[in-house]
């Protein structure tokens, strides 16, 4: 464990090029994004705490469940495009990543007696996975810096552990000649002036969703009670290429790269309890309670890097790290408001609340207890409300549906942005027991990105849009 969780200037958490376990982590497994699920429910921005009637409300509203009087399965197979311009010291980069994967794959067996006065009239169980999360993405970046290096970085470290250095990162500028000795043993690094042009690509995949097991009951068509049980599992990869080159030589110094991989996997077990109440026949009001999933993780990473010289090149490779830990995500708390208007059209209305300031990292281990990585996530998280807005109006035996969502900065001010807008749109057809629904989904974001320590470098202003198209096959029995 010596040195993997490496601090380097003053203790700050270079919070792009540490390949362990940190805040940026908490945050990404903590997120759920609009775009998963099945078609109906991301056509109406994810709003349906309190309509029901859709396997997608298992993960947000368990009582959904209960509103069903028949059995269903459904299938969502979907397309995901997500693309991020970069800025970095007014250089301007576009990049770009897709995939295909699954939005949800579920089956719901139900009883209802609608001959049941005043009593509990339907039962309802089901089970299968929803898309929470898609990690898939690419970012180019590149710009000039006439202020610092990153090789400051593994300056001040030398420095500060006389020998005893980060094996993923000091080490290697060490072995490299990044970092060198002049001849009465001052420690120094290569590059005598700034102004290099300095650029990173990262590349990530993978996705977090859960596998759910549900039972919800309907009491007298009023009252809709229903709970989740998830087991959650995360696969994460990214892999980077950090770089600086100078245009002319500086003292035979051309150019070094810095290649990262980090490999995550993870899964866990939350809990989630919902209710719908129909006060009339045309407003139902629904709230649900999200218990943290408890994640046990796994982590697995290795650096490389190398340095060009005029007439020498020098490369070196890290040993393969790797740690167990465990995350905890925060609670959740939504609210929603449902209207039926002439059974031809819905309306839902939704608010989430969620603190990602309560994230925690643990491990087990006695060597490290992740204590400045908790701190920094009350430091730089704080709680966030999140809105959305859904449509749809039957015109059999056509749906037509639409819907737009918010969600608010998970960051303290000052410190990022990282909000969300969602515009979602679809139709649905039905023929007899027959389904088939297509959404889009298009979401926009932006986040300040830092090569190394936030306190020492400009940020690369990136801006993210991406693209969902889903589709639900689905058949009711």
């Amino acid at each position: 464990m010596k040195k993997i969780f490496q601090l380097a200037i003053g203790g700050v958490l270079f919070t792009n090029l540490v390949l362990a376990q940190n805040e940026v982590d908490a945050l990404r497994y903590s997120q759920m994004i609009l775009g998963g699920g099945t078609a109906r429910a991301a056509a109406m921005a994810g709003s349906f705490g309190a309509l029901g009637g859709d396997f997608s409300s298992l993960s947000t509203n368990p009582a959904g469940i209960a509103i069903y009087r028949r059995g269903e399965l459904s299938f969502t197979p979907s397309f995901f495009n997500q693309q991020t311009t970069s800025n970095y010291g007014g250089n301007v980069l576009d990049d770009n990543k897709s995939n295909f994967n699954f939005g949800n794959a579920g089956i719901i067996f139900a009883h209802y007696d609608e001959n049941a006065k005043n009593a509990w009239k339907g039962l309802a169980f089901g089970f299968g996975y929803n898309r929470l999360n898609n990690f898939n993405n690419r970012i180019s970046m590149e710009g000039k810096n006439n202020k610092n290096s990153l090789a400051d970085i593994y300056l001040a470290d030398a420095q500060a552990n006389s020998g005893a250095y980060d094996q993923f990162g000091t080490q290697l500028a060490w072995d490299t000649y990044l970092l060198d000795t002049l001849s009465g043993g001052t420690l120094y690094h290569q590059l005598p002036m700034y102004g290099e042009t300095q650029s990173k690509s990262v590349t990530t995949s993978g996705s977090s969703g859960e596998t759910i097991f549900s039972l919800g009951g309907n009491y007298s068509d009023k009252l809709y009670i229903g709970t989740t049980v998830g087991v959650p599992h995360i696969t994460y990869t990214e892999e980077s290429t950090y770089s600086e080159r100078a245009d002319t030589a500086l003292n035979g110094f051309q150019s070094f790269a810095l290649n990262q991989k980090l490999t995550t996997t993870g899964a866990g077990v939350n809990f989630k309890f919902g209710m719908i109440y129909k006060p009339t026949d045309w407003i139902r009001v629904g709230g649900a309670i999200h218990s943290p999933s408890y994640f046990d993780m796994h982590d697995e990473w290795n650096t490389s890097m190398n340095t060009t010289f005029t007439n020498k090149t020098y490369s070196e490779d890290s040993p393969n790290g790797s740690f167990n830990y465990s995350l905890t995500t925060p609670v959740r708390a939504i609210g929603s408001m449902g209207f039926v208007i002439n059974k031809i059209g819905l309306v839902n209305v939704e608010y989430e609340y969620v603190d990602y300031s309560t994230a925690r990292l643990s491990s087990t281990s006695t060597d490290y207890n992740f204590l400045k990585q908790n701190t920094a996530i009350r430091n730089k998280y704080t709680a966030a409300d999140n809105f959305r807005v859904g449509t749809e109006w039957r015109l059999a035996p056509l749906s037509i549906r639409a819907g737009v969502a918010y969600y608010g900065s998970p960051f303290k001010e000052g410190v990022n942005d990282g909000s969300r807008m969602s515009y979602t749109a679809g139709i649905g057809f039905r023929d007899g027991n027959y389904f088939m629904d297509f959404a889009y989904v298009y979401t926009t974001t932006s986040e300040k990105y830092y090569f190394y320590d936030p306190a020492n470098t400009t940020a690369s202003m990136n801006k993210s849009n991406s693209s969902s198209i889903l589709m639900t096959l689905g058949f009711k029995f």
